[in-house]
């Protein structure tokens, strides 16, 4: 378990996340007509901008298109500028095993992460071979005793699938299967402050018994807000920051890139 700065600290932590970056084993991949590797580079170049100190960076998902350990290792060279530790997990279109050999000798799949006051958690709800996500009983029960074991400490959960509507007819019924088993768990825990996922391409902030509810931008297309059917917004890639306070308090934002112009490619199939 990676730990870093004191529990005592007073300063915010700054988390960023970069989610669905969807690469490929060629270089010049195209996901729905855009350029992943070079929208991730554009994106990673605006968080170095905007960002100085970064305390961790969350990969939450569908790092890869095709699963290859070739797009793990571009993804892996893309990031590198930030110079920041990093988690990572699956999302539908990863492979976890390959995953898995991509970070060997890394700490990029550590679940539990404590930086001063906060405890981040992360999990795996991708299903090998479906869209949609689960979080298995081992993992619920590891949640449970990490969520226990936090102590003092605030918790931020972040994973792939959506576990509450996102308002979209198409995206709905590919988030978290067993959302009520999720959470069964942490509603008895005072102390999650934030569910953070990917997999929708869109911006949601919301709320959910006082947990704030939280997706991101892809770092390449994005998916329209609302829609009933598969459809691309003509917003442009980018990231999501949160600066998490000492007392528990969480701000965060959305920043997107500009100058990316592509033509969608709908003949692109199995989202």
């Amino acid at each position: 378990m990676f730990s870093a700065k004191s529990p005592s600290q007073t300063a915010p932590l700054l988390v960023v996340q970069l989610t669905d970056s969807h690469l490929f084993a060629e270089a010049d991949g195209h996901l729905l007509g855009m350029d992943t590797a070079d929208s991730l580079r554009r994106v990673v170049e605006l968080v170095r901008e905007e960002q100085p100190c970064i305390d961790l960076l969350l990969a939450s998902g569908d790092l890869s298109q095709d699963g290859s350990l070739e797009s793990y290792r571009r993804f892996a060279a893309l990031i590198a500028p930030l110079d920041v530790p990093s988690r990572w997990f699956a999302g539908n279109h990863d492979e976890s095993l390959v995953m898995q050999l991509a970070c060997a000798g890394s700490p990029h799949l550590q679940m539990i992460t404590d930086l001063g006051n906060w405890r981040l958690i992360t999990l795996d709800s991708s299903i090998p071979g479906t869209v949609f996500g689960e979080l298995d009983e081992q993992q619920l029960e590891q949640l449970d005793l990490a969520l226990a074991g936090a102590g003092e400490r605030h918790v931020l959960l972040s994973f792939h699938h959506h576990p509450v509507s996102v308002g979209c007819s198409w995206l709905d019924p590919i988030g978290l299967r067993n959302a009520d088993a999720l959470f069964a768990v942490v509603d008895r825990y005072p102390n999650l402050r934030c569910i953070l996922w990917g997999h929708v391409h869109q911006e949601i902030d919301t709320q959910r018994n006082g947990v704030r509810l939280l997706a991101s931008p892809s770092t390449c297309v994005q998916f329209a807000p609302g829609s009933e059917e598969f459809q691309v917004s003509s917003e442009a890639p980018g990231y999501r920051w949160l600066r998490l306070h000492a007392d528990g308090a969480l701000d965060t934002g959305v920043s997107r890139v500009s100058g990316i112009d592509f033509v969608v490619d709908y003949s692109i199939k199995g989202y």
